[in-house]
């Protein structure tokens, strides 16, 4: 069982950062994959970035790609995602959540994730 808390959400401008933060309570065993997703209304939640814990291999959603940055402390069972250049289009709830059996097909579909957190709101003015 894993317990996730995002942290780290706001509201900002165009073409500023911002930096979430998702602690993990529970054991984050090696093999895990850790994903961001985010949720805008009325649109599917969608694929941002993943990473798997033991390799540190990141996955990127094209969208975000060059301006989004993944990346995890072991020491502190936390996953960061480093957000720049920020746009209105990046308005949404962002989630993360632990997939147990990640492959490499398989990371960016939510449906394979087995935990989630309660998501935190980002929003981006013009």
């Amino acid at each position: 069982q894993v317990q996730l808390v995002e942290s780290g959400g706001g509201l900002v401008q165009a073409g500023t950062s911002l930096t979430l933060s998702c602690t993990a309570s529970g054991t984050i065993y090696a093999n895990d994959a850790i994903g961001w997703f985010r949720q805008a209304p009325t649109k599917e939640r969608e694929f941002v970035a993943a990473i798997r814990w033991r390799l540190n291999d990141k996955y990127y959603a094209d969208s975000v790609k060059d301006r989004f940055t993944i990346s995890r402390d072991a020491a502190k069972n936390t996953i960061y995602l480093q957000m720049n250049s920020l746009k209105p289009e990046d308005t949404a709830v962002y989630y993360c959540a632990v997939d147990r059996s990640p492959s490499r097909a398989t990371m960016k579909i939510s449906d394979n994730y087995d935990y989630w957190g309660q998501g935190t709101q980002v929003t981006i003015s013009s």
